[in-house]
């Protein structure tokens, strides 16, 4: 049972990899032999952060907008020009939207719906034949969708399409790991809890130690965390976990605290 938690040579796309969460998981990725590609909408941000990576290991930008179907299509394009295989799709792009109940804009609705739960769900069946090349029955192709612990929690937060998607991702999770399992494809779910990330430094910067409070493990989440979670589910250590939720979050949602 050695190298249970090698994901050497693999081959993995992590959307909105150029940062936060998405940034996290491809650095793990990287900097443990893996073949990564990364998407985001900006493409100086995702180059950039690509550049970067490939100092490590192997790391690729695909600047692509998942918000709207050709955007979906164009990266799964993209992606099937340069790889016949996909062993690790990471579907983690993804948007928020914070306005009081009475204000709170269609647009605001649709934006964080389709890129939370509509992109998800219509990427990876974009990639459905590169997951399929890659897969075998002792270690299957990987779909790994971000969600949150929004998703599972009841935030206090005015952002109720965010948790609205993030429930829904984690939902559809399970549902897709039924649909994929007879193709030896897992899909597993992701919900991170408060980690220092780009979305979360405002907030952080604001009310970082009463956020720590409510933590039972009284700390933010590291990169290093998320890139362990991630690395476990792609790995062979993962290959039999289908249709879980993971929660990464010192302990907020056991604690009421989500």
């Amino acid at each position: 049972m050695k190298n249970l938690f090698s994901i050497d040579g693999k081959v993995a796309l992590v959307t909105g990899g150029s940062r936060g969460i998405g940034a996290m998981i491809a650095r793990g990725y990287v900097e443990n032999g893996a073949r990564v590609y990364i998407s985001s909408r900006k493409a100086e941000v995702c180059d950039a952060y690509a550049a970067e990576l490939s100092a490590a290991g192997t790391c690729v930008s695909l600047p692509a907008d998942l918000s709207s179907m050709d955007g979906i299509k164009a990266l799964a394009a993209a992606l099937a020009e340069r790889e016949e295989r996909l062993d690790i799709l990471v579907n983690n792009a993804g948007a928020a939207w914070g306005a009081p109940f009475a204000e709170f804009p269609e647009s605001g609705w649709d934006k964080v719906m389709d890129l939370n739960v509509k992109a998800p769900f219509f990427l990876t069946l974009a990639l459905l034949p590169q997951l399929e090349a890659a897969a075998s029955d002792a270690d299957p192709a990987r779909v790994i969708n971000i969600g949150s612990i929004d998703g599972i929690g009841t935030p206090r937060a005015e952002t109720y399409s965010y948790p609205a998607s993030k429930a829904g991702i984690i939902h559809l999770s399970r549902v897709m790991a039924y649909r994929l399992a007879p193709r030896r494809i897992t899909v597993n779910a992701v919900a991170p809890g408060p980690f220092e990330s780009q979305m979360m430094a405002a907030t952080l910067r604001e009310q970082g130690d009463a956020i720590r409070a409510m933590v039972p493990l009284n700390r933010i989440g590291t990169p290093a965390d998320m890139a362990g979670v991630a690395i476990y589910l792609a790995s062979r250590a993962g290959a039999y976990v289908t249709g879980a939720t993971i929660q990464v979050d010192g302990g907020s949602v056991i604690a009421g605290r989500a």
